[in-house]
């Protein structure tokens, strides 16, 4: 007889009236009793037949095998990128944990709003009402593609309020700010910066930049952002900095890929993510609330601070103008840069020479404070 591996048996013990110890299997799942011997053609077939009324529930009777459905659609898996993919994975796990045995049925009634928002307010507490959010955002995208494919009728989730509100406004790197980071940081951490400032690019497109991507003018690279959709990501040219150029030229390549670590291999996302944490905590800047994320709206001010107009600033950052324009409404501070720049435009500029001519003329009023006795 064939011995075979299968999971989800129970085996129970029973002592017989005539004192002899019988085993009976179980599917644990289905509470199905497996006859015949382990191995056996007729174990098999009943324990095959156990396992596909499982297969068969979860797929068309609970949400947990909706969310399985959805997580190996077409949908999922070509058109989110893979870290998207890997987070929505983590959401739809904790989703599967406390509604997966919801029946699908449910789904088509309003009143199935009520238990997801008091579970959003539940997990609120817990961690945090962005990580509330999120879990719901990828319930709703479930359910969209549900409707999408004919499961169910409606997604009642659509549109949900959302708690929580990311207020970028004015969170950018300053001088100071970098300069206490580069003071403390080790190198990898500032080559990673200075990165981030001169190229406007994210944390995940700066770990991969490869060498091959530098000409010693320009980084040439598809960035991870923009290959969405299915559509391989249209190659991109960022001309570099002297600054920038000055440090890739002087550095020693240790690998494939430019940033690496002290030991020349590539940085993973979290080790990235703890070497920049503890460079950010011994420089003091743990309570300006700013992320390295933050470098990317840095670089889109420091341009604008430059002198550069949007459709300047895209050519860089690959941004649409309705996207850049929407980056710099949240992150461009009002700072005294841009307001002596603009002033000075207006003082020099032909076309408002006639307004800088103006003058009230002489006045007559009250002598002011000080001329009162004054003789005349």
């Amino acid at each position: 007889m064939v011995r075979v591996m299968l999971r989800g048996i129970n085996t129970v013990r029973k002592r017989l009236s005539n004192g002899r110890v019988a085993l009976y299997y179980y599917h644990r799942e289905t509470g199905v009793r497996l006859k015949g011997e382990p191995g056996s053609p007729e174990f098999l077939a009943i324990y095959g037949e156990a396992e596909r009324s499982v297969r068969e529930r979860h797929t068309t009777a609970v949400l947990a095998g909706l969310m399985r459905d959805y997580s190996m659609s077409p949908e999922f898996t070509s058109k989110l990128a893979a870290s998207t993919q890997k987070e929505y994975r983590r959401k739809i796990a904790a989703l599967e944990a406390e509604f997966g045995d919801l029946p699908v049925a449910a789904l088509n009634n309003p009143q199935v709003k009520r238990p997801f928002m008091a579970y959003r307010a539940k997990v609120a507490v817990e961690s945090g009402e962005r990580e509330s959010d999120y879990r719901l955002s990828v319930l709703s995208a479930c359910l969209t593609w549900a409707v999408d494919n004919g499961r169910i009728d409606a997604n009642h989730l659509k549109g949900f309020k959302r708690l929580y509100h990311s207020n970028r406004t004015e969170i950018i790197w300053l001088e100071e700010h970098i300069d206490a980071f580069m003071k403390v940081a080790p190198v990898e951490m500032q080559r990673a910066l200075i990165l981030a400032v001169h190229t406007g690019l994210r944390q995940g497109d700066i770990r991969k930049l490869a060498w091959t991507n530098y000409d010693g003018e320009r980084l040439r690279l598809r960035i991870g952002k923009n290959n969405r959709k299915g559509c391989v990501a249209p190659l991109v040219a960022i001309p570099c900095t002297p600054a920038l150029r000055g440090m890739l030229d002087g550095m020693k390549r240790q690998g494939a890929v430019i940033l690496t670590t002290s030991t020349g291999r590539p940085y993973k996302a979290r080790y990235f993510g703890r070497q920049w944490d503890d460079a950010f905590a011994k420089s003091g800047l743990e309570g300006t609330d700013l992320h390295f994320n933050d470098l990317r709206g840095t670089a889109v001010t420091l341009l604008a601070q430059a002198g550069c107009t949007i459709p300047q600033i895209v050519a860089i950052t690959k941004h649409s103008l309705e996207s850049a324009t929407r980056i710099l409404e949240v992150y461009l501070d009002p700072t005294r840069h841009l307001a002596e720049q603009a002033i000075s435009l207006f003082e020099n500029a032909s076309a408002t020479e006639f307004a800088n001519r103006l003058q009230t003329g002489p006045q007559i009023g009250p002598a002011r404070e000080g001329e009162k006795n004054k003789c005349v």
